[in-house]
């Protein structure tokens, strides 16, 4: 034996030099002790065994003797391996836990009295070993697509307050199939170019900040509003009818401007005049100047922000780089969605107007809903080990979200009696087609909602349930394979 050991009672010892753990033979003199923890004997000394010998060994340096715990008693070490579990199994290497051991204030006399252990580093060895490793997940990155209800409820009270504009001048409208189909022509025309507009606006406000949105909204917004007025004029000749035309035209184009930008409050503002008017209607008539003098100044007032607001924005973000906006391919299917879903709309408006008020004002929950989804398909993503498992976990919040919304617009039908079908295929076929917008696929909804609108218009009201169902079942069919992949939820 070369170099100083240290003698463990009754179970061996430590060889210093090659820092190994031996077990002695039961003769050898390390393991002959004096009661609980005294000195060594040595190997055949004289006297009795009771008896302390004149020949006795010396203490073994400056290092005490491990001493034997009875079974009865807890070991300290087993107590500080529970204290310290979390740090020792989220180490890597047996130094991390010598450094926190170290900055705790754990002593050298604690380590060899208490515990038994020669240094701070066997200590940490041993608890290194000991605890198996269990590295804890990192903390969850903040949620990009958590939203304020409030807010989307704010913007669907934005989306369906204009439709108090046609209760309001409904004694303005004239009659007429031309005269009505001038007024559709032009609501048609308009959602459809600001659908688009909307698009490119948004990308070039991801890229180039307000100032290329703003730039984008002050060319594209007059030429929509001057569309829409050309469709209305020409179907409906000149008179009340296309007045009432082109301030529609006018105010969806300041809408979509104070939308892209943020403006809802500024919106709801400029139809105030509009819902005040609505609301006499509950008492009295104010009759055909006044409600041509409330119409006119929501429509002066939308617009007036709507340029106040573009101007502020060229303005405010003078730094940033203009760039080239997304090419007009690229905005064409959201036009034609918008005037599929248009069309849906306005036919489903001619068999149940009530309902369609209802849609209109669930705009907002439906964005709510939107942004949901995306908020639980990250959720998937960190909780998912298989493609599979991310796959069904997209699934179920596609039909939660689905269901949710599908039920909001089910309960005024349910309250007043009637049969929800048509309005829930309608709205199950606007929001997946949104839903897919909101990832970027524009082709596949805008062609499944122009084959139904297109059959819709062929077929007869009692067809018309049956073919948003289908398209509903198309898109929700689209939405479970394309969402179901990791790679669409970058």
């Amino acid at each position: 034996m070369s170099g100083p050991l240290r003698l463990l009672p009754g179970d061996g010892g430590i060889d210093q030099e090659r820092g190994e753990r031996r077990r002695f033979p039961a003769g050898w003199p390390g393991n002959t002790v004096a009661g609980q923890g005294g000195r060594a004997r040595q190997a055949g000394q004289a006297g009795p065994a009771g008896r302390r010998g004149t020949d006795a060994l010396p203490a073994l340096g400056p290092r005490q003797v491990r001493r034997r715990r009875p079974s009865w008693a807890e070991d300290p070490f087993d107590e500080l391996a529970e204290r310290l579990a979390d740090v020792c199994g989220a180490a890597v290497h047996p130094d991390e836990i010598a450094a926190v051991l170290e900055s705790d204030g754990l002593t050298q006399e604690q380590i060899t009295g208490r515990y038994g252990r020669r240094d701070l580093f066997e200590v940490a060895e041993e608890l290194y070993e000991r605890v198996p490793r269990r590295f804890p997940d990192p903390e969850p990155p903040p949620d990009p697509w958590r939203t304020s209800p409030w807010r989307c409820v704010l913007r669907g009270a934005v989306f369906g307050l204009p439709g108090l504009a046609y209760v309001l001048g409904a004694g303005l409208l004239a009659s007429g199939t031309g005269a009505i189909a001038g007024l559709a022509a032009s609501a048609l025309v308009a959602w459809a170019w600001n659908q688009g507009l909307a698009h490119r606006a948004y990308v070039r406000l991801a890229a180039g900040g307000r100032r290329g949105a703003a730039r984008t909204l002050r060319a594209g917004a007059p030429v929509g509003a001057l569309g829409a007025l050309s469709a209305g004029l020409l179907l409906s000749g000149p008179g009340t009818m296309a007045a009432f035309a082109a301030g529609q035209a006018l105010y969806l184009a300041a809408g979509t401007v104070l939308l892209v930008l943020g403006r809802e409050r500024d919106l709801l503002l400029a139809l105030t005049p509009t819902v005040a008017g609505a609301a006499s209607l509950l008492l009295w008539h104010p009759g055909p100047l006044a409600v041509t003098a409330l119409l006119l100044v929501t429509v002066a007032a939308a617009v007036l922000l709507a340029a106040r607001e573009i101007v502020r924005s060229l303005r405010t973000d003078s730094t940033a780089a203009p760039g080239n906006g997304p090419p007009l391919a690229a905005s064409l299917p959201y036009g034609l969605f918008g005037l599929a879903a248009g069309s849906l709309t306005l036919m489903a408006a001619s068999a149940d107007g009530p309902a369609v008020v209802v849609l209109t004002l669930s705009m907002g929950v439906a964005e709510w809903l939107l942004y949901r989804y995306r908020s639980l398909g990250l959720a998937a993503l960190r909780h998912s080990t298989t493609p599979r498992g991310f796959q069904l976990r997209a699934g179920r919040a596609l039909l939660l979200c689905l269901a949710g919304y599908l039920a909001l617009l089910a309960t005024p039908a349910l309250i007043r009696g009637d049969s929800p079908a048509p309005l829930l295929a309608l709205g199950a076929v606007l929001w997946t087609a949104l839903l897919l917008q909101a990832f970027g696929t524009a082709w596949p909804p805008a062609a499944v909602c122009l084959a139904a609108a297109a059959g819709a218009a062929l077929g007869s009201a009692a067809v018309r349930p049956l073919v948003c169902g289908c398209a509903a079942a198309a898109l929700v069919v689209i939405s479970y394979a394309l969402l179901g992949r990791a790679t669409a939820h970058r």
